[in-house]
């Protein structure tokens, strides 16, 4: 009996102490991931430093976002990929690659036409003399497949032929001509030929570092008058086309190759950028942390970096202009390759972090308009093959094998889109018209247009997350507005500024908003929080 006694003492202790290992294995979990949602950090020594950068940040001034301030080209889908479309040499494989873009559930992709693939030889020659054809022939078609599966497109333009420096490509293959007219002729063809048909258009990529401005210091200066000169010459072609200014790469670096995103951005204004584009453009590369880490400190290139440059933006007059990401992604890369330089995440890691960058930026950061993910396929494996870092941040595989994070932002795409806190446009993606509408020119509207009722009424639907919701109403005396059910007629006030609700409890909520005025408007949609 004695034994017995024992044997059970020691199974009813060993139990107890697993009891207490799952515990503390829980709570420590729970605390980890509360610090990751603070800090981007997986492991516990880098959570703690982050936790005390948090600290630190708080003495710092904070950068002015004004998240409330009317924006242009910011209420837009925020889901766009990059391509390399033009070095698919079959056309079916273009094909094939647009058609899963779409399938996924992404709305634009991102796409070169490279300067030097389109005049190759000289001005004016746009036959490409190798293969007897012309240059134009695969850039239609890709025109052509953005329209067949309805993406919006964003045309890079730079990359100039080597016709167009007295050095050629002595002087570094990306290097601006010495002649930016000899741009602006190329800017003013591509605009012409696609009007009405493409209507976003980048100016050069990463024009703050090295090589994208060749084998010579950067200039902000320059890049300025090279910018001002397309932006003047795409607007005389097209008066419609959108000018989005090359994507600013995230640095620390003084120069003279590599120039601070902040400093090259400020430089930009002061030689008078700021009439030369529509919308501004960063790179939001996650690097070593991912994408909840809210450490606020200018020489850390973390996944925070855009309020930095918001904030630059407001600073200088430009509150009203979106940002747009042209590339964000975490390398995958495998530990056999031995170059790190992006930092490294685990291709499962890689499929979480992607959607909830996509989720942060809308919580967040209203002022943001589309995401290109860096990058969707290379046409073939020589990155791979020559251990390239830059090979991993791939959605599909040059053979069409679709990665975790394919799959992980297929159903994150698919699901219910939502009015996250912020001013929004009535052109807002994730708003629902029914009924009788039609968008057109309002005295009083924010941006000169508005969502107009027609005679037989309409309804606008959506849901919101937030603790509140208002709306700016033209032309209206009343409209019906509903809140999870709950339905009330509601006066509008002269100055169209409508609150419906303010205290709601955390969470998604549904809105309906109801006009039966004829001519009445929606201009905007506010969500609180």
């Amino acid at each position: 009996m004695k034994r017995k006694h024992y044997f059970w003492v020691a199974v009813l202790t060993l139990v107890l102490l697993a009891c207490v290992g799952v515990a503390v294995c829980r709570e420590r979990l729970a605390i980890s991931h509360t610090l990751f949602l603070w800090t981007g950090e997986t492991e516990f020594p880098q959570q703690i430093k982050g936790m005390t950068d948090l600290t630190a940040d708080m003495l710092r001034p904070k950068p002015k976002t004004e998240d409330l301030t009317p924006v242009r080209y910011a209420d837009v889908n925020p889901f766009g990929v990059n391509t390399f479309l033009e070095q698919e040499a079959d056309p079916a494989k273009r094909e094939r690659t647009v058609r899963m873009i779409a399938d996924a559930g992404f709305r634009w992709i991102r796409q070169e036409f490279p300067w030097e693939d389109i005049e190759i030889s000289g001005k004016g020659d746009f036959w490409d003399h190798k293969w007897n054809h012309s240059a134009w022939d695969k850039y239609d078609q890709i025109v052509d497949l953005a329209h067949k599966y309805h993406l919006g497109l964003i045309v890079r333009l730079s990359n100039p032929p080597a016709w167009s420096r007295a050095g050629g490509n002595s002087v570094g293959t990306y290097a601006p001509p010495d002649d930016f007219d000899d741009f602006g002729d190329f800017v003013a063809t591509v605009v012409a030929r696609y009007k009405g048909r493409v209507r976003y258009y980048q100016i050069w990529n990463e024009p703050n570092i090295y090589p994208e401005w060749g084998n010579r210091p950067v200039s902000p200066e320059e890049y300025t008058r090279l910018l001002c000169t397309a932006y003047h010459r795409a607007k005389e072609v097209d008066p419609n086309v959108v000018i989005i200014a090359g994507a600013l790469a995230s640095t620390i670096e003084l120069g003279p190759r590599n120039m601070n995103d902040f400093i090259f951005l400020q430089r930009m204004y002061d030689a008078g950028a700021r009439k030369c584009f529509d919308i501004m453009a960063m790179q939001g590369y996650g690097l070593w942390s991912g994408p909840t880490d809210r450490r606020m400190y200018p020489m850390i290139t973390n996944f925070s970096r855009p309020r930095y440059i918001r904030d630059i933006m407001v600073k200088n007059g430009d509150a009203s202009k979106a940002i747009w990401i042209s590339e964000m992604n975490w390398d995958a890369v495998p530990n056999s390759v031995p170059d790190k330089r992006f930092g490294q995440v685990t291709p499962e890691q890689q499929a979480r972090y992607v959607p909830m960058a996509y989720e942060r930026i809308q919580r967040d950061w209203p002022w943001i308009g589309v995401v290109n993910l860096w990058y969707f396929k290379r046409a073939t494996d020589q990155w791979e093959r020559e251990q390239k870092p830059e090979a991993y941040f791939r959605m599909v595989a040059p053979d069409f094998t679709p990665q975790p994070v394919y799959r992980s932002m297929k159903e994150y795409m698919h699901r219910q889109p939502v009015v996250y806190y912020g001013h929004h446009q009535e052109t807002h993606w994730a708003l629902r018209w029914e009924g009788d509408w039609r968008r057109e020119s309002v005295k009083g509207a924010e941006f000169g247009k508005a969502q107009v009722v027609g005679n037989a009424g309409g309804s606008l639907n959506f849901v919101f997350e937030g603790h509140g919701l208002a709306f700016r109403i033209l032309r209206a005396s009343r409209v019906s507005v509903t809140v999870d059910g709950k339905a009330r007629d509601l006066p509008v006030p002269g100055n169209g500024f409508l609150r419906v609700t303010n205290g709601l409890p955390g969470g998604r909520h549904r809105a309906a908003l109801k006009l039966a005025q004829p001519g009445a408007a929606v201009d905007a949609v506010i969500v609180y929080r």
